[in-house]
């Protein structure tokens, strides 16, 4: 009855005001009109749950099959999963059609002892798209104090000392808990991340929200978890794991929290995998087609791939380009 197989989802939308119409493009479906900055394609957060569209678990949220399956489903590299009830990663696509506030985000430590039984977040980008002029911030592009940022954020003269670096299409970005950043607009992305909604502003733009007034800065929070040391920063670049004659493997990003790699398939690839019990996979594809354990995939789709699933393959037809994120 509780056989494991690939599991899909329909997305949830986030209609926060730094979005656009961008989404459609990579076949998501948008309301008539109106702003969309965030497609939430694999969920168990409150503030976004996903529910499964396919096979057996049909209609029921990640959050009733986590507490169904427990260990079936993240595997045993994640028993605090179960224990705290909390599905460990969170799969986005973002529409930065606007930039975004200059943010950071908690680690687990300073999460659950002032956001409850929150997540930290790390997180990490490929960048879908991207205008000519599109830039992240990231870190700093000096040396700064606690005292010298605080007085640079009232001041408004916070960008000179953040360290901004250009992106493209096919970049990713390495994003741990404690790194300020923003994204400056004109860019789609996809994200793996923590599953945590845990955001700490400390400048918006003097934008202001539906309501006509600032939106909520948390600037006493922010400076308790921002990692200064982040200085001179440079996008990553990715490290060749494996080179077979169909496919090649690099790894993105890896932290404590998970592993993710692409994956290029050529026409006639095949990728054997295998999920033995100790961790799910989720699987994206960036572009092409290609079938994941049995499960077709178009271009910008998400599957979830119980722990206890076993042996499965990956192939394509054609040339292809995925994502895998695991835990260690």
């Amino acid at each position: 009855m509780n056989e494991p197989y690939p599991m899909l989802f329909k997305p949830v939308l986030k209609d926060y005001i730094w979005g656009g119409r961008n989404l459609e493009k990579f076949g998501r479906i948008l309301p008539d009109s109106g702003i969309v900055a965030e497609s939430w394609e694999i969920s168990s957060h409150k503030d976004g749950m996903s529910y499964i569209i396919n096979g057996i678990h049909a209609g029921k949220s990640l959050q009733d099959v986590l507490e169904l399956l427990g260990e079936g489903l993240v595997g045993s590299h994640n028993q605090w999963a179960i224990e705290r009830k909390i599905f460990p990663l969170l799969v986005k696509l973002l529409d930065a059609n606007q930039r975004l506030s200059i943010q950071v985000h908690p680690n687990d430590e300073y999460a659950r002892l002032n956001e409850g039984n929150e997540l930290g977040k790390s997180e990490m980008w490929v960048v879908l798209d991207a205008h000519p002029d599109a830039a992240i911030m990231y870190g700093f592009s000096q040396q700064v104090t606690p005292q010298i940022l605080l007085q640079a954020i009232t001041g408004g003269t916070l960008e000179k000392y953040l360290k901004k670096l250009p992106i493209k299409a096919g970049d990713h970005i390495c994003i741990p808990a404690g790194t300020l950043h923003t994204i400056l607009g004109g860019a789609v992305m996809a994200e793996i991340q923590q599953n945590s909604n845990t955001t700490y502003r400390v400048y918006d733009w003097n934008r202001v929200g539906e309501n006509g007034q600032p939106r909520t800065l948390h600037i006493e929070k922010a400076l308790d978890v921002i990692n200064f040391d982040q200085v001179g920063c440079k996008l990553p670049i990715p490290e060749l794991v494996e080179k077979q004659a169909n496919f090649t493997r690099e790894v993105l990003c890896k932290n404590e929290y998970f592993t993710t790699e692409r994956i290029s398939m050529h026409p006639n690839g095949n990728y054997s995998g295998f999920c033995g019990g100790s961790t799910l996979e989720i699987w994206g594809i960036l572009s092409g087609e290609a079938s994941v354990a049995g499960q077709n995939l178009a271009e910008i789709q998400f599957v979830l791939l119980p722990a206890n699933l076993g042996v499965f393959s990956v192939s394509s037809n054609q040339d292809a380009v995925l994502l895998r994120t695991f835990v260690e």
